[in-house]
């Protein structure tokens, strides 16, 4: 590659970094769908729980990580300087299960998005995570559900929806059952939706 045409690339680069606090199956999916993305990449991972597989899942695919505490987050600058040490463009919520901070919300307006297991904005705000989203939608006959990817805001699951996309709720349906069907449609979606949001619908490079 020629130098100054890979200077600029670097120049342009988007940096993404994932915050989750859970398995890392969406983050996993998301570092390997921009691993050869010619302007967005996945540069670090975050998280507040230190047993969380996405930290193994991280490492395995060589993404740096960072584990913090609620004070670190909240009560200290620690995680903006991490990002502003890596040039983050953009901030990826993957089963986090904690409120974004006003300083990141302030220092990342329109760049940090979420996924939400349900259709928004029904089966959202605190506590409804996981299977307890998935055990709502079947305790009360809901005939689909679905995924809602949106913006972030300080409450939780309000942002302004960006993406929906709904699969059917089957007679006999577990919460087991539903979350695969779930999990398809955010490994299915999620990666590319963020390459819109990043890019602009249309103009993202593969």
């Amino acid at each position: 590659m020629n130098q100054n045409l890979g200077l600029i690339i670097y120049l342009y680069m988007n940096n993404i970094a994932i915050f989750a606090s859970g398995s890392g199956t969406n983050a996993k999916n998301i570092i390997r769908f921009f691993r050869t993305h010619r302007n967005i990449r996945v540069s670090l991972v975050l998280c507040n729980n230190p047993d969380a597989g996405v930290l193994e899942r991280a490492k395995n695919l060589e993404i740096e990580t960072v584990i913090f505490n609620r004070n670190e987050l909240y009560e200290s600058n620690l995680i903006l300087q991490k990002l502003k040490e890596h040039q983050v463009t953009h901030i990826v919520l993957a089963g986090f299960l904690w409120l974004v901070p006003k300083t990141l919300l302030n220092a990342y307006p329109g760049a940090i998005v979420n996924i939400h297991p349900a259709l928004l904005p029904g089966y959202g705000g605190k506590g409804m995570y996981g299977s307890r989203v998935h055990e709502a939608v079947i305790a009360n006959r809901e005939p689909e559900s679905g995924i809602t990817i949106h913006y972030v805001n300080e409450k939780y699951d309000d942002g302004n929806i960006i993406f929906q996309a709904t699969c059917r709720v089957d007679e006999g349906e577990t919460p087991e059952s539903l979350a695969a069907k779930i999990h398809q449609l955010e490994y299915t979606h999620y990666p590319r939706v963020i390459e819109n949001v990043i890019c602009g619908k249309g103009n993202a490079e593969r």
